[in-house]
């Protein structure tokens, strides 16, 4: 899901002594992230609101829905090139001020033109797309390499926060101002996003001292020498496919039977709402231990966390008590950010700083972009096979496939282990 520079070996000078939480460069960043985030986050809410208000049909939903997905894809691979090419802060500036612009279109179209709504969300997904592989790479121009960890678990932090919060405060919101009102607020978050962040500190010695540069290649041709650097790191690629599938299938698996297991086998609602609170919990606790914790083998350590998801379809396959279900939310909530924050401290710190945008892109194009295809397939597979069988599929391979990975060369520390190596 939901990542630069060189080794710390070349850094040149102490790290710096106070925590990244004190440093206003970092704090900046981690604003306007968190705000894009939640923008990102509260679209398909607000959007849902329309629904009950009778302002936008259950169809007109899935369209609009559809549309931010195609612009998100779209966007992503074109962002990542963008940001290894230019500035990371311009690219982030420029696609978040896209993502706000958005925002009134979808206001402006709401109980009126659905074309209007389907482009304006076309538009929302291609900034959200191009600005994520960006605000990867910043951060690791804005953040010293011994202090990524800690940067990127407060950044999962904030993520998690407001998905936990933002129902609640959402749900608040609609008490007072109507759905236009709240799409505007939207766009105020994407300014923010766009507006708050520093100049992050990336060398300009690529560029300077050279009166003649050399032409660009093309955005093609850019993108795949960020596949082929993708491709220098065994344990990008292993673990790159064990996210992929842990989404694919198991968020997939469990997105769709969650809904119908809480319906029909326990009778009521609460039970999802249940799990999916105890998941961002977990993911929550699971950002603070990452957030110190830093074990010898660190590759492994993660992919055993990713494999927890699997516990999540499990769970649903079995008559048991509600707490169960409940529990195995909150393990999988942990795990998956006990993979999630070491995965992008590693690229940060493993893959080349010119080409970190574009691998960070090639994370999100697969990873997000395979997920409605999961989904795609799951419902109708549920219909032919029965949600047992296919939950214990989903189950297996999120079990199966990161421990696999894990057999990966490089895997057991991503990328080389530390300290001195024989010769």
């Amino acid at each position: 899901m939901a990542t630069t520079p060189v080794p710390a070996t070349t850094e040149t000078g102490p790290p710096p002594a106070r925590s990244v939480l004190r440093d206003t460069a970092f704090l900046r960043l981690w604003a306007g992230t968190t705000a894009s985030g939640l923008a990102t986050w509260a679209l398909p809410f607000v959007l849902g609101l329309a629904v009950l208000h009778r302002e936008l049909g259950a169809a007109g939903l899935g369209l609009v829905l559809a549309a931010r997905t195609a612009g998100f894809l779209a966007a992503v691979a074109v962002g990542g090139v963008l940001a290894d090419r230019h500035s990371r802060r311009a690219v982030v500036l420029w696609s978040a001020l896209a993502a706000a612009a958005s925002a009134p279109l979808l206001a402006l179209g709401l109980g009126r033109s659905l074309l209007v709504m389907t482009l304006a969300a076309a538009l929302a997904g291609a900034g959200q797309g191009a600005c994520r592989p960006a605000f990867q790479a910043l951060t690791a121009e804005v953040v010293a390499a011994d202090h990524r960890q800690q940067a990127n678990a407060a950044m999962t932090m904030a993520v998690r926060t407001s998905t936990l919060a933002g129902p609640t405060l959402t749900a608040l919101l609609a008490a007072f101002v109507d759905v236009g009102t709240l799409l505007l607020g939207i766009g105020l978050l994407w300014l923010v996003a766009a507006l708050l962040p520093g100049r992050g500190a990336r060398a300009a010695g690529s560029v300077a001292g050279s009166t003649a540069p050399a032409p660009r290649a093309s955005l093609r041709a850019e993108f795949v020498d960020g596949i082929r650097e993708a491709r220098r790191h065994p344990w990008f690629l292993a673990g790159l496919c064990a996210l992929t599938a842990v989404i694919a299938l198991g968020y997939s698996a469990t997105g769709v039977a969650l809904p119908l297991i809480s319906r029909d086998r326990y009778g009521t609602g609460w039970v999802m709402a249940a799990a999916m609170t105890a998941y961002t919990v977990g993911a929550l606790g699971g950002a603070l231990v990452t957030a110190r914790r830093r074990p010898r083998s660190q590759g492994w350590s993660a992919f055993a966390g990713l494999a927890l998801y699997g516990f999540a379809p499990l769970s649903l396959m079995l008559p048991v008590h509600p707490a169960v279900v409940i529990a195995a939310y909150v393990v999988a909530g942990v795990g998956i950010e006990l993979f999630n924050v070491p995965w992008f401290t590693a690229t940060q710190r493993e893959v080349a700083p010119d080409k970190l945008a574009r691998v960070s892109s090639l994370d999100f194009l697969l990873s997000y972009g395979l997920a409605p295809v999961g989904l795609a397939l799951i419902a109708p597979a549920i219909g032919a096979f029965g949600v047992t069988p296919v939950l214990a599929v989903c189950a297996a391979a999120c079990f199966l496939v990161p421990a696999a990975a894990a057999l990966a060369p490089t895997a057991r520390h991503f990328g080389r282990p530390p300290g001195p190596r024989a010769h």
